[in-house]
């Protein structure tokens, strides 16, 4: 896992419910943890795009379902800065569901736009992307 060259505001905080844009066979994660994320005490933590996540499958096929997987964050609605000043924000949130926590993706197909800085940070993901913004 790279760094990311822009500094990304995080935009979903643990216990959010975020729709999958892979075939993966999940469609809602609910966050259950951020890794690698540190915090004052008493803040809860938060997830923005490039994020490797801990999510637990609300929404999809019966043998996914109540399971942990692992997951990035690849869309959000909160505006975040990019190190040239522009500002991106998307339409919607997205994951997309891991096989392992090399970033290995478990759908083939991703449905929408992924961010550039995914792409930097998650080489097989990107590789799966047909846009990248």
């Amino acid at each position: 896992m790279k760094a990311i060259r822009s500094r990304v505001t995080r935009g979903l905080p643990v216990q959010a419910i975020v729709p999958t844009c892979d075939n993966s066979g999940a469609k809602m994660l609910k966050i259950v943890a951020v890794k690698g994320h540190k915090t004052v005490q008493g803040r809860i933590p938060a997830a923005g795009v490039g994020d490797l996540v801990l999510a637990s499958v609300k929404k999809g096929k019966l043998d996914m379902r109540k399971k942990v997987v692992p997951a990035i964050i690849v869309r959000q609605r909160k505006a975040y800065r990019r190190p040239d000043g522009s500002r991106i924000m998307f339409e919607d949130n997205a994951a997309v569901v891991l096989k392992d926590e090399k970033g290995n993706p478990k759908g083939t197909i991703f449905k929408g736009p992924i961010a550039k800085e995914v792409a930097e940070r998650w080489p097989a993901v990107a590789k799966v992307a047909r846009i990248i913004v």
